[in-house]
């Protein structure tokens, strides 16, 4: 299965949309800012563009979005004055696969623009934005002509589900939709191979679109361990087959249907950057965050405790804003509810056992020259 024409998260405002339920994103975006804005200001002392081309990939919809473009002008800005020079005009491009609630974005620029004029004023350089529908493994811009990339949370989306996870035709995934515990090591390998082959592809195309000395920073969720394979796909997985032993879920649905997402290691990360030659890594971390955006941790004395039914309530509106699309296709929403019901008490479950995190990789790096 390709992903271009079925991979989205929810689109609107609703209860189950993305927009209501991506602040374990802003989150992580909140603690990566330090390396964003050392990356985009070492970008800028290079080149000292005009006018600074920037492109969010796999920009989704709601506020991060924004959030984003925000930072990024709030670091030049500050660059730009420190070093009395005029500020750049900004032209930001938002990339997503077709799919995407666009509409949602654009319905919040005539705001996001009232809210600049008046923070940074009329002599504070133009802002342009622009979508590009399309896939991040295909050239979305010209040879050589943007400045800076940034993408959050989209290159573990996989160009496709992974060759070689069939055997005679048969499903060597039995019973799950992505890697767990129980499933062969050719899986596992199927999966490293799909995304060895995608991170390359990656890695060239966007070296033909950015300039001399161009940057890029990426956030990805990945494992810290090889063997480390518990993942909230895995448990959706398990999930639906439960529903399959009892006769809501067609067993030959779940056999055939099989997540297009990869958690790597950051040194599987870093031997592909290696290998493909274009970049040179300037900085390599893992920003560590609960599953529940770590709900409880707080400065405040007079923070709400939540109970794990609340905090696993959390993670389950998260997972069916990003996964419903890709879930729906194959079974159908009519069980939807029921699912993510069923995911949440399993998620109740674990909490009372062991702390869940995510691992987010956050790479900076340069273009060669």
């Amino acid at each position: 299965m390709a992903t271009d024409q079925v991979l989205h998260m929810n689109g609107g405002v609703g209860e189950t949309s993305y927009a209501k339920n991506c602040s374990i994103h802003r989150k992580v975006l909140f603690k990566e800012k330090p390396i964003l804005e050392g990356s985009v200001i070492r970008v800028y002392h290079n080149l000292v563009p005009k006018c600074l081309k920037v492109a969010d990939l796999g920009c989704s919809s709601g506020s991060n979005t924004l959030f984003i473009v925000s930072e990024i002008m709030d670091a030049i800005h500050a660059a730009s004055f420190s070093l009395n020079y005029q500020p750049p005009e900004f032209q930001f491009f938002l990339n997503d696969l077709v799919g995407n609630d666009f509409n949602t974005i654009f319905k919040l620029l005539p705001d996001f623009f009232k809210k600049l004029e008046m923070e940074k004023g009329k002599k504070f350089g133009s802002c342009f934005i622009a979508g590009v529908p399309g896939s991040f493994y295909r050239r979305l811009f010209p040879s050589n002509s943007m400045h800076f990339f940034h993408s959050s949370f989209g290159q573990h989306w996989l160009s496709q589900v992974p060759k070689g996870l069939t055997s005679g035709g048969l499903p060597l995934n039995k019973g799950n939709i992505y890697v767990t515990e129980s499933s062969p090591p050719a899986v596992l390998r199927a999966y490293q191979e799909q995304f060895q082959e995608d991170f390359k592809l990656f890695l060239r195309l966007r070296s033909e679109e950015l300039v001399r000395d161009g940057g890029m920073l990426l956030i990805f969720l990945g494992r810290v361990e090889t063997n480390e394979l518990l993942s909230p796909f895995g448990l959706v997985g398990m999930t639906l087959h439960d529903m399959v032993l009892e006769g809501i879920v067609e067993e030959p649905k779940l056999d055939s249907f099989d997540i297009p997402f990869y958690t790597p290691t950051p040194e599987e990360v870093r031997q592909i950057i290696d290998a493909e030659g274009s970049f040179t890594l300037q900085r390599i971390e893992v920003l560590k965050i609960g599953w529940d955006a770590d709900m409880n941790e707080s400065e405040e004395d007079n923070i709400e405790v939540f109970d794990n039914k609340m905090r696993a309530k959390f993670i389950a509106n998260y997972m069916r804003a990003c996964a419903e699309p890709l879930l729906t296709k194959q079974f159908g929403s009519a069980i939807m509810d029921e699912l993510f019901l069923r995911f949440m008490n399993k998620v109740v479950q674990l909490l009372e056992v062991k702390r869940l995190e995510h691992n987010n990789l956050v790479l900076s790096m340069t273009k060669n020259l």
